[in-house]
């Protein structure tokens, strides 16, 4: 049975972001207080705090498409888990998309995909994390393109080029990251044609890696290889399974895997399962 005694519910605010970093840094995670307040910029997010006033758990959902929103940063503090309190946030963000006529989506760890079947959620496709403790293997682009870096006047073009491949509309999302880590955004183009994107962001433990989109694995491992040749290590990335080249470019570049997601939906999401241009997500809380 909930027992919520000594908590109330709130909603969360982008002003929250400083105190909410404690969340997601005693699970582990890698956001930073920056992650925090573009999330409550963009979507909407519901919490609950204790007596004291201080935040003791935390849902998310975030735009992604006219019919797509992402749940993310489920989370309960330890001294407060088994009470049911992350479900009961994460069905309260589940009724917030619902009424926009939106369905819900969502990566889920090991230990959440459990909880998230009996609600309905369906499987997509699977992901790996990868975490990369030194600069990675070069890898050249193939002949004929291009790599350079992404400028804020390239970012339309690139949110263009993303939404048939992602099938997503995260415009704002992309205009994010290249304006918060210049240094990791780069596309790729044969002639005046975009071929491909990186893009990635600081983090509390390791820069992320992603959204990676190209038009093949090799211009992929061209883009990754550019864009953690020009960071300090380490980096972390999310990459779907189904990528081979990617994980043996990983391995070669002394990366390990500890754990992997599942990319689910609760209802309809046309073309989100046809991943084969996406070669690393944004991570499970920006999709």
């Amino acid at each position: 049975m909930d027992d919520f005694r000594g908590a109330v519910e709130r909603g969360l605010a982008p002003e929250h972001a400083e105190s909410l970093v404690a969340l997601s840094t005693e699970a582990g995670w890698n956001q930073v207080a920056a992650d925090w307040r573009f999330m409550l910029r963009l979507g909407s997010g519901i919490g609950m705090a204790d007596e004291a006033g201080r935040w003791i758990a935390s849902a998310l959902a975030l735009p992604m498409a006219p019919r797509l929103w992402w749940l993310s940063m489920v989370l309960t503090t330890k001294a407060w888990r088994g009470r049911g309190i992350g479900t009961h946030l994460l069905r309260r963000c589940i009724e917030t998309v619902r009424a926009r006529g939106a369905t819900p989506g969502l990566d889920a760890t090991e230990l959440g995909r459990p909880v998230y079947l009996p609600i309905g959620f369906a499987d997509v496709y699977a992901l790996r994390r990868w975490h990369i403790e030194r600069a990675p293997e070069a890898a050249a682009p193939p002949a004929g393109i291009r790599i350079r870096r992404a400028a804020a006047a390239d970012m339309a073009a690139v949110a263009a080029y993303d939404a048939p491949r992602s099938a997503m509309r995260r415009g704002d999302i992309l205009a994010h990251l290249q304006g918060r880590a210049p240094y990791l955004a780069f596309v790729a183009e044969r002639g005046d044609a975009l071929a491909g994107f990186v893009l990635g962001r600081e983090g509390r433990i390791a820069h992320s890696l992603g959204p990676i989109v190209a038009e093949s694995e090799a211009i992929a491992l061209a883009l990754a290889a550019q864009a953690g040749l020009a960071a300090r290590p380490p980096f972390v990335a999310d990459v779907p399974v189904r990528h081979d080249g990617m994980r043996r470019w990983l391995e070669a570049s002394g990366a390990v895997s500890p754990r992997g997601f599942t990319r689910m939906v609760l209802g309809a999401a046309p073309g989100l399962a046809a991943n084969e241009r996406v070669f690393a997500i944004s991570g499970p809380e920006l999709a």
